[in-house]
C-alpha cells in the first residue's frame, strides 16, 4: 500500500514553503506535485484513483521535511539496557522526527568487533523503528593499547571508527588509524579531550565550577586533541570528524583547517548552542554533560561557526542514564544529557522562530547536510528519495515533560521549557513508524 500526504507544507528549493501532495509508493518518493493540482496528477492516467490502494493523510498545512539525521548518538545497548535499548532509543529518535541515526561504540562489550556490529544491526532491524548505522571503536575496548580490525569491522556494517567517550590519547595510535580508515575511504570520528587535563572535573573551568569548589574542565583540553588531530589529517588524508564541538578555540582550528583544504568536518549539539555555565541552577546532574557547557563566549563561537559552515552539522549526542545514577550529583553522576525528543523544537523555537535563522537553514543542518558529510542516501525530499519524512507542527506549543519521554531516559536540563515546533509523525521507508494522534 502507497500513502498520499496532501496539503503538505513543503521548502522548495529556494527555502520558501509551498503546498504540495506527496505520493509514496514501495518506501519512496513517486512523486510531488501542487497541493492544488489535483490527485489525478500523481497516478497513471490508465489506473483510475479509486483502484489505487492508497492511504491518505491530510497534513492540514503543516511542515513535511525529509526525516531528520543524527550522526552522534548513544543507545546503551549491548550491555546498559537499564539506562536504554535500540528499540527504546530508536522509538525515542523517532518521535524525536529523526529517520537515520548513527551510534556510538561504548557499549559492553565495545562495539569493536564484526559481532557487535551485527547485533546491532540486527537489534534495529527487529524494532522496525529508525535507521540505525553503527559506527565501531577505533582500539579495542576503547582503552587506546591496539587498533581494532578496520577492514572486518566495515565488512559487518561500520560506517566509520570512534572512541566516542575517550579520546585517543596516542598521537601514533591515531596516526594509525587514520592512515587505516583512509586506506579503506572511512571517516574516523574524534571525541576529542586530553585525559591529563581534565581528570575528576565534573563541569566546565569558569565561575560556576570556583563558586562551587569543583575542578573544571578548561576549553584547550579540548581543542589540543583537535589541533593534533587536523595536522594528522593532513598528513593520512583522511576524513576526520570533530564530535560535539563546544569551544572558540577548537573552532578557530576547525576554521583555518577548512581554508587550507584539510578533509575536516564537524559537529555540534542545541545544548552548547542554547546554553552556557552561567545557565547552571546548582548542582543538579541533569546539567553535567561532556563537553561540559561553557562560557557565553564559546556559546557565541558555535552558533557563528555553524552559520558560517565551519561547523557542519547539528546532533543530539543523545546519552541516556538511569534516574538513580544522575541523583549521584553533579560530582559522581554520569556525563550526558537525552536529545532525542527536543531537539527539533529547541532550535526551532530559539533559532528559527525569533529570526535569526531561516526554517530552511535548521532543516539542511539536520538532514541534507548530514546526508552530504556521510555520504547518505537520505536527507532529501525529492521524487525517487526514500520516503523518510517528518510532519511538524510549527504552531502549538508545549512544555518539555521527561515523563513523556520514549526513551528510558529522563536527564534533560530543558524540563519545563515551553517550545513549538513539535513532529507529530514520522515515516521510514514510507511506513508510519510514530504519530502524535494530532491533526
Amino acid at each position: 500500500m502507497g500513502q498520499l500526504i496532501t496539503n503538505a507544507s513543503v521548502l522548495n528549493e529556494q527555502g520558501k514553503l509551498e503546498s504540495k501532495s506527496i505520493l509514496i509508493i514501495d518506501g519512496k518518493i513517486e512523486k510531488i506535485v501542487d497541493a492544488n493540482a489535483g490527485v489525478s496528477l500523481l497516478f497513471d492516467s490508465s489506473t483510475p484513483v479509486e483502484e489505487q490502494r492508497i492511504e491518505k493523510v491530510d497534513a492540514q498545512g503543516k511542515l513535511v521535511i525529509p526525516g531528520l539525521i543524527d550522526m552522534h548518538v548513544h543507545l546503551r545497548e549491548p550491555g546498559f539496557e537499564y539506562k536504554e535499548t535500540i528499540e527504546t532509543g530508536s522509538r525515542s529518535a523517532v518521535k524525536g522526527g529523526f529517520t537515520t541515526i548513527a551510534c556510538m561504540p561504548n557499549t559492553r562489550p565495545v562495539t569493536d568487533n564484526p559481532e557487535t556490529v551485527k547485533l546491532v544491526l540486527n537489534k534495529a532491524a527487529e524494532a522496525g523503528l529508525a535507521k540505525v548505522l553503527p559506527y565501531a571503536a577505533i582500539t579495542k575496548g576503547e582503552l587506546g593499547r591496539e587498533l581494532t580490525d578496520f577492514e572486518a569491522l566495515k565488512e559487518a556494517g561500520a560506517i566509520g571508527f570512534t572512541d566516542d567517550g575517550v579520546g585517543v590519547q596516542s598521537a601514533q595510535m591515531m596516526k594509525d588509524a587514520m592512515y587505516k580508515a583512509a586506506a579503506l575511504d572511512m571517516p574516523v570520528i574524534a571525541h576529542c579531550e586530553d585525559n591529563t587535563l581534565v581528570e575528576g572535573a565534573p563541569v566546565a573551568e569558569g565561575e560556576f565550577a570556583r563558586r562551587h569548589g569543583l575542578k573544571g574542565i578548561p576549553n584547550e583540553s579540548e581543542a589540543i586533541h583537535v589541533g593534533r588531530d587536523i595536522l594528522l589529517a593532513e598528513a593520512t588524508g583522511v576524513h576526520y570528524h570533530v564530535c560535539h564541538v563546544s569551544t572558540e578555540q577548537s573552532i578557530r582550528l576547525i576554521r583555518q583547517a577548512k581554508e587550507i583544504g584539510i578533509n575536516v568536518t564537524a559537529e555540534v549539539c542545541p545544548h552548547h548552542l542554547l546554553l552556557s555555565e552561567e545557565d547552571i541552577p546548582g548542582l543538579d546532574a541533569n546539567w553535567k554533560m561532556n563537553p561540559p557547557l561553557r562560557s557565553p563566549r564559546d556559546v557565541q563561537a558555535c552558533i557563528e561557526a555553524l552559520q558560517d559552515g565551519t561547523i557542519d552539522i547539528i546532533v543530539t549526542d543523545h546519552a541516556p542514564h538511569s534516574e538513580e545514577e544522575k541523583a549521584k550529583g553533579m560530582q559522581l553522576a554520569p556525563f550526558g544529557i537525552v536529545g532525542f525528543e527536543t531537539a527539533f523544537p529547541l532550535l526551532y523555537t530559539r533559532f528559527v522562530a525569533t529570526g535569526v535563522w531561516t526554517l530552511d537553514f535548521l532543516v539542511k543542518r539536520m538532514t541534507a547536510d548530514p546526508a552530504k558529510v556521510f555520504r547518505l542516501n537520505t536527507g532529501r525530499l525529492e521524487e525517487g528519495a526514500p520516503a523518510d519524512l517528518t510532519m511538524i507542527d510549527l504552531e502549538s506549543e508545549q512544555a518539555v515533560d521527561p515523563q513523556t519521554f520514549a526513551s528510558k531516559g529522563r536527564n534533560t536540563p530543558f524540563t519545563g521549557w515551553k517550545l513549538k515546533g513539535w513532529p507529530v509523525k514520522t515515516w521510514v521507508d514510507g511506513r508510519l513508524v510514530w504519530t502524535a494522534n494530532v491533526q
